[in-house]
């Protein structure tokens, strides 16, 4: 675990300053800036034009939307389909590659109507696609009108009806590949191929000793969930050749984990289903895919290293990967060159959103209070006290060691109802002003030994964010997923304390206390105090898989959310704003009518009218307070 720098270290302070700080330019990828005024803003095509967030969450606020609030950006979700075309197209160049690349969004990265809809919309001019890895994936991925030339990948386990609705699809959209996950999905596709009369593009999924690396690393390998062995692939094979269906195999597919951290497993991997396409070619003529599947790395925390928060290569190190390993393997046993197909979802999804909460309260784990010590005070008073007076820069080592088993004589003699509790609260009172005498030695001297990591740790204050990390970043909680966390202002201005962040939920989990940091991972966020205006601070990079997974805790819903464009340098709009989950709407989700709950509380209250227990003024007055936050937002408002 990283050592927190105190920000109070160092003279001057500049935005400079706060980009090194948070990291902005090493995970920002050239999306996110400071501007003049010591705001984070955003650069969606990674031009001069610009967008400031402090200034879109006032006009929100002027529109009656208040944090937290979700803003997506979606021309960034153009820049980054553009970019994987563009890596891909200067590797093809470079290597005189003979085939061509065609991108697929998994939308199980984002399943999102107006997130999909925009990437279908940018992405037709390349011809990008969709993979879906469900039935109602499927039926959402029809939906959308893909550019004729685009793929739609159908991954994911298969039954009679999905295999069904795929195959029927075929009539009135082209380009769908059936992709055979398990090898009992063949004699199904078979079977119904023949009875609906349908020639249909297929694929298989083959399982790779290679593994990936990061916290997917168990995706891959010979135990991987998907894909078929080199025994159940040569059976599928077989069949499709019995049955005169060989020809319509079209695509090799793999997948060793999503967000892969080193290049190296990405060479290898390539390397293996290389030369098990080119044999695979020989049985099927017809063969033209190779699809790599997902986990392009994002370096969420700017170290640029194979740790789980990051990716030890580039998007133009993978595109030269694949396409120089594909090309030498096919060289060398003599077949065409294919055509590269990726499912890089959250490389082109994750810089494109942002969550903004404001930080409503801080919290100190120190509470001094006023005391005086005389000289009938039990003996561990005093010790504190003189221990509190004789230290200095000199000595403070040694005085901390003592103060700790002052605090531990102190905690056994009241439990043995030595020291009652006016004395006890004397004992800590002194015992945290001696901790702040140290940890303003501490900074003096730049210690950065472990042993004042409980200093650190009671010096630092805790903020309550009006958010639930749950619904808003549930792969924190789940996986550990580190996010880039910055203030959205005074970030020309040095931070005066480290924190941690609290959500709104009644649950411990609910805290943010591990945070992103070139070097290392820091248990605390350099942040400013509270001065009694609004204090916002932005979670990025949230594109990917956040917005499906977030779950209901508390009953905290969606969060409102805020679609922003740039038109010139100088010019931005709010596109779109959806406004997000209300009570009654979560609690519709839990099988609870908006109607009959009214009707409940109407009973209540009459019960209480005809009982003399309101008055009718009351009772109205209630009824209409209820009915109000039953339509209000699930988050609180400040």
């Amino acid at each position: 675990m990283k050592k927190n720098k105190n920000p109070e270290d160092g003279a001057g302070w500049k935005n400079d300053r706060s980009k090194e700080l948070y990291g902005i330019d090493n995970w920002g990828s050239g999306y996110f800036d400071i501007n003049r005024k010591g705001n984070l803003s955003v650069k969606p095509d990674k031009s001069k034009h610009e967008v400031e967030i402090l200034q879109v969450i006032k006009d929100l606020i002027k529109n009656r939307i208040k944090p937290p609030v979700l803003l997506r950006f979606p021309q960034i979700l153009e820049s980054r389909i553009s970019e994987l075309y563009d890596s891909f197209g200067r590797s093809i160049d470079e290597f005189q590659y003979h085939g061509t690349y065609k991108g697929v969004f998994p939308l199980k990265v984002n399943q999102r109507k107006d997130v999909v809809e925009e990437i279908v919309r940018v992405g037709r001019k390349y011809n990008y696609g969709l993979e879906a890895g469900s039935k109602p994936e499927l039926i959402e991925s029809l939906f959308f009108k893909l550019s004729p030339e685009s793929l739609l990948v159908c991954n994911g386990y298969k039954d009679k009806h999905y295999i069904k609705t795929a195959l029927q699809a075929t009539h009135f959209r082209k380009n769908i590949i059936l992709v055979i996950d398990q090898l009992n999905e063949v004699h199904d596709i078979i079977k119904q191929s023949k009875k609906l009369s349908v020639n249909p593009c297929l694929g298989i999924r083959i399982r790779l000793y290679s593994r990936g690396s990061g916290k997917w690393v168990e995706s891959g390998g010979e135990a991987a969930k998907f894909g078929l062995t080199t025994g159940e692939l040569l059976g599928a094979i077989d069949e499709l050749k019995a049955s005169g269906m060989i020809k319509n195999l079209k695509m090799l597919h793999f997948h060793i984990g999503s967000q892969i951290t080193e290049i190296r497993r990405i060479q290898n991997a390539v390397k293996e289903a290389s030369r098990i396409y080119a044999e695979v070619k020989k049985l099927a003529p017809g063969l033209e895919y190779f699809n790599i599947g997902g986990g392009l790395g994002i370096d969420y925390d700017g170290s640029r290293t194979s740790s789980d928060a990051s990716a030890n290569y580039a998007m133009q190190e993978y595109a030269n990967n694949v396409v120089f390993t594909l090309k030498e393997i096919c060289d060398q046993e003599g077949i065409d060159h294919p055509t590269i197909v990726s499912e890089s979802g959250r490389a082109v999804a994750v810089f494109h959103s942002m969550l903004i909460t404001n930080l409503v309260y801080e919290k100190s784990i120190v509470h001094n209070g006023d005391f005086e010590v005389t000289e009938d005070e039990p003996n561990v008073i005093r010790k504190f006290h003189d221990c509190f007076i004789e230290i200095t820069v000199k000595n403070y080592r040694e005085y901390y060691h003592d103060s700790l088993e002052y605090k531990e004589e102190l905690i056994n003699m009241f439990n043995l109802g030595q020291l009652d509790l006016t004395e006890k609260a004397k004992g800590e009172a002194l015992f945290f002003s001696i901790c702040q005498k140290i940890h303003r030695f501490i900074i003096q001297t730049r210690d950065e030994s472990e042993e004042f990591d409980y200093v650190r740790k009671l010096m630092s204050k805790r903020y309550i964010g009006n958010f639930s990390l749950f619904q808003s970043m549930p792969d924190f909680w789940a996986i550990g997923q580190l996010f880039p966390i910055v203030p959205i202002q005074r970030l020309n201005h040095r931070p005066e304390c480290m924190g941690t962040i609290l959500d709104m939920t009644c649950d411990s989990d609910g805290e943010i206390d591990r945070f992103t940091d070139v070097r290392d991972m820091k248990d605390m966020l350099e942040l400013h105090l509270l001065d009694g205006h609004p204090y916002y601070v932005a979670v990025l990079l949230l594109g990917a898989y956040q917005d499906a997974i977030g779950d209901l805790h508390n009953l905290f819903g969606a969060v409102h959310e805020a679609h922003v464009v740039v038109k010139d340098e100088d010019e931005w709009v709010i596109k779109k704003i959806i406004k997000g989950d209300s009570v009654s709407s979560v609690l519709k989700m839990q099988n609870f009518n908006r109607t009959s709950l009214v009707k409940s509380f109407e009973s209540s209250i009459e019960k209480a009218v005809d009982e003399k227990d309101l008055s009718p003024q009351s009772a109205k007055s209630i009824l209409n307070n209820i009915k109000k936050e039953i339509n209000d937002y699930t988050y609180l408002d400040f």
